[in-house]
């Protein structure tokens, strides 16, 4: 019989990479986290990490293992909640979401799932993939709304790992520039073009992609500034900061004195969709909200692209 202990015990190494630091997590020594694991090697007659004067690394029994803990561990807080029903005769739902997203889909998809599941008691939690994904292995979050740009999917998901990802909407990136700047009426862009030009992004992962592109393109692109606030690197580039890259979904609401212009195909692009796990999509109130956020997502269509004079396109 494997110990639920050791395997959390397991997650919080894998997810520190080192003894000490999951010791300090779990409030325990790090002797108690080595015997923990150790424990658990016998119980399994395999390695589940590999140990290194540089830390630890999990072997492929000890990923394997991990992916089993955030099952179980979701599923010990599925098994939580269903008990809380019983007691309350209300159910709970929590969702994560990114900011942009959020705002765009969520207000009216809730509006919906409140309408059909009135007793249903909503939490909303504020984060970056990074952050909402691993809680919905680990069963604290129902649903994500999250993205990814180019790439694999974000978080692991795949059917290995339990987590399903349902596609939602393609949110091209804009570039924004100062009302005066010289490239303002430009129908579309190519980054090639804004070699020369200083940056000033919303977000570090908006950075990261910026350095892809302009690689390909080949130039080292001059950043002024990086914020984690989109309307704020807006307002910088209308002060005459530089020029920036932003989802279409984030440009609203508008700020004074820029122009926004689309980036020509294929042009970067965050991909937003929902991740939940696969063995709950029939629950009935997350069943709901899923249908509701893909009716959302539909009725936006492409999130609204501006022309060069700044309107939204006919």
């Amino acid at each position: 019989m494997i110990d639920v202990q050791r395997l959390r015990v397991l997650r919080a190494v894998a997810e520190h990479g080192s003894f000490n630091q999951a010791a300090a997590a779990l409030h325990l020594t790090p002797s108690a986290v080595s015997q923990h694991v150790a424990a658990l090697e016998r119980s399994l007659g395999a390695q589940v990490v590999a140990r290194s004067t540089r830390g630890v690394a999990l072997t492929q029994a000890g990923r394997i293992m991990v992916q089993a803990a955030e099952s179980v561990t979701a599923e010990l807080a599925h098994a939580q909640q269903q008990v809380d029903q019983l007691s309350t005769g209300r159910s709970q739902l929590t969702i994560a979401t990114f900011t942009s997203g959020g705002r765009l889909l969520l207000p009216g998809a809730l509006a919906r799932l409140t309408a059909a599941h009135p007793d249903t008691v909503l939490h909303v939690r504020e984060g970056e993939p990074e952050v909402s994904l691993p809680l919905v292995r680990q069963g604290a979050v129902d649903l994500a709304l999250a993205y990814h740009f180019d790439g694999p999917l974000p978080g692991n998901v795949s059917q290995n790992s339990g987590m399903e990802w349902t596609p939602l909407l393609e949110d091209p990136l804009h570039v924004v520039l100062p009302e005066g700047h010289r490239l303002a009426d430009r129908a579309a862009l190519d980054i090639a073009e804004l070699a020369a030009e200083p940056w000033v992004l919303g977000c570090h992962k908006t950075e990261a992609y910026l350095l892809r592109y302009a690689g390909r393109a080949g130039f080292d692109p001059q950043l002024r500034g990086t914020t984690t606030d989109y309307f704020f690197a807006c307002s910088l580039v209308a002060a005459g900061m530089g020029i920036s890259l932003i989802p279409s979904i984030a440009l609203a609401p508008e700020v004074p004195g820029v122009r926004t212009v689309p980036v020509e195909e294929p042009g970067p692009t965050r991909h937003i969709g929902i991740a939940t796990i696969s063995r709950r999509r029939d629950h009935p109130q997350l069943a709901t909200l899923i249908n509701a956020l893909q009716e959302q997502a539909s009725a936006a269509g492409n999130p609204r692209r501006r022309t060069a004079a700044g309107g939204p396109d006919a």
